[in-house]
């Protein structure tokens, strides 16, 4: 089954390495280099909403806790998994993200472009076991 994957990180090369990654396994997905433009369209929501939001932390502007806070109080992504991709990996990040209700959390130097992909899909359909070349 092909997702629509929302990924908001403010380095270009992150954005286009694992947009290829999801692309080419059948993903639709969108590129936003900021929080701010995550939520602007959020809040234009329609049918276009995505299963899954890929969230950087430190991002200028509104970061990911920023958004995420953002998104949270305004309802804007229900039904949609929210994942924390970020090299911020102290306890106090992890904890903030838990207290945002985010549905997973991965710390980029620790996983490669494969491994994300699979994380991702097993957040958003736990019963399709993360496999990645499940589209």
């Amino acid at each position: 089954m092909a997702y629509r994957v929302y990924l908001v990180d403010d380095d270009r090369f992150l954005l286009d390495l694992y947009a290829v990654k999801f692309k080419n396994a059948g993903h639709d997905v969108t590129t936003f280099g900021s929080g701010e433009d995550l939520v602007a369209a959020l809040r234009k929501g329609g049918e276009s909403m995505p299963d899954a939001v890929l969230m950087d932390l430190i991002m200028p502007g509104i970061g990911g806790f920023g958004a995420l806070e953002a998104i949270r109080k305004e309802n804007l992504a229900q039904g949609v998994k929210i994942i924390i991709l970020s090299n911020q990996g102290q306890d106090s990040d992890i904890e903030k993200a838990k207290l945002l209700a985010v549905d997973g959390y991965i710390i980029k130097a620790s996983a490669i472009p494969s491994e994300v992909l699979a994380e991702t899909l097993r957040i958003i359909d736990p019963k399709a076991g993360g496999d990645a070349s499940h589209t």
